[in-house]
């Protein structure tokens, strides 16, 4: 029989932490809880669901406190879930079924990232490491850590139908800087030790990021693709759009165009060719950017909601309407279904 152990580490927590447990009822065998110094209410709301909640001295080392964690579930099989992640949909039966097929490798579970920026909601989607046999994984790195495999081989994956949203990506810009300013604190020392490590330049260029300091999120972005890399990495093809993401954000609009170097490495995205189509039209090239938003539209997965969809149609709209060419730019409009930018835009253009 087999049976899955919920992994957590968590501080000051209370705000998340129970919408979060609350969610993986009927997913999980035992809930395992490591308290990394809360002077909340977390410890208190973790109790309510187990009597396995430890304390643990914090090191400044994610994995270490995630490898504690694991060493107290009393399943092979564990799941690694934040408290700022809530489980939507699983299927347990199908869970368990795959992980007798695959027993040595990596359940990857569906997380969508929801946020609002300006005003404005997102959605991202993504594929993460969640689920694995301790006896044959750990989690390595002080920040951003990862799974890896204990006896040094490759890692092989395989997807699970469990999904997850989160919300860390949520709140206003303090809030926001208040997360990063740790982890750039601690990626810095993890550089220190490894200074042509792509992987910790690329989470460095996305804390700036987060904190909407584009200038400076390039210029680690740019330090990690200086070096080599393995291109069938996710994380490779997130850093490659994140750096067009800020090169546009920080009005560098002509050294964006540079990302056409590698159009052909990474074309078969939907979220790459729209952030092509960006690119060309910030550049003012104005029918090649509508050729990539069309080009988006025809895939059928995309990482952020509407790239290919309704957000290719609202540019499409925006470059027809700026060239005056009105009939068009509301028949574009018009395919974004209830996007709240395109009908703002029909409302004044109909004015």
């Amino acid at each position: 029989m087999i049976g899955i152990s919920l992994c957590m580490i968590v501080k000051n927590e209370e705000t998340t932490l129970e919408s979060c447990l609350s969610s993986v009822t009927g997913v999980i065998d035992e809930i395992i809880i490591v308290d990394t110094g809360s002077t909340d209410r977390t410890k208190e709301i973790a109790l309510r669901y187990t009597d396995k909640v430890f304390d643990y001295t914090w090191n400044n080392s994610f994995a270490d406190a995630r490898n504690f964690s694991i060493s107290k579930a009393s399943n092979d099989f564990v799941l690694i879930i934040d408290s700022d992640e809530i489980v939507v949909e699983s299927n347990l039966n199908e869970i368990k079924k795959l992980i007798k097929q695959n027993p040595k490798k990596i359940g990857r579970i569906i997380r969508i990232n929801e946020y609002m920026r300006a005003g404005e909601g997102y959605k991202y989607q993504e594929r993460v490491n969640r689920l694995f046999s301790k006896k044959y994984f750990k989690y390595e790195g002080n920040i951003h850590e990862q799974v890896i495999a204990r006896d040094g081989l490759d890692d092989e994956t395989y997807n699970i139908p469990l999904t997850l949203v989160h919300s860390g990506y949520e709140g206003d810009l303090e809030t926001r800087q208040k997360k990063t300013k740790r982890n750039i604190e601690l990626l810095n020392i993890a550089l220190k030790d490894k200074p042509s490590d792509p992987y910790i330049l690329y989470q460095l260029g996305k804390s700036y990021y987060m904190e909407e300091d584009y200038v400076s999120a390039c210029s680690y972005f740019e330090q990690a693709l200086s070096h080599e890399f393995d291109i069938g990495l996710e994380y490779v093809h997130d850093m490659v759009e994140s750096y067009g993401y800020a090169l546009l954000n920080s009005n560098q609009y002509e050294n964006a165009m540079g990302l056409l170097g590698v159009y052909d490495e990474f074309a078969t995205s939907a979220d790459f060719v729209f952030l092509i189509g960006l690119i060309y039209m910030n550049n003012a090239k104005f029918t090649e950017a509508i050729g990539e938003f069309i080009k988006a539209t025809r895939m059928q997965f995309s990482k952020m909601d509407g790239v290919s969809s309704y957000r290719a149609y609202y540019n499409i709209g925006v470059i027809y309407e700026c060239l005056g060419q009105a009939d068009m730019a509301r028949e574009y409009y018009k395919k974004c279904g209830d996007y709240g930018l395109a009908a703002e835009r029909l409302r004044d253009m109909n004015n």
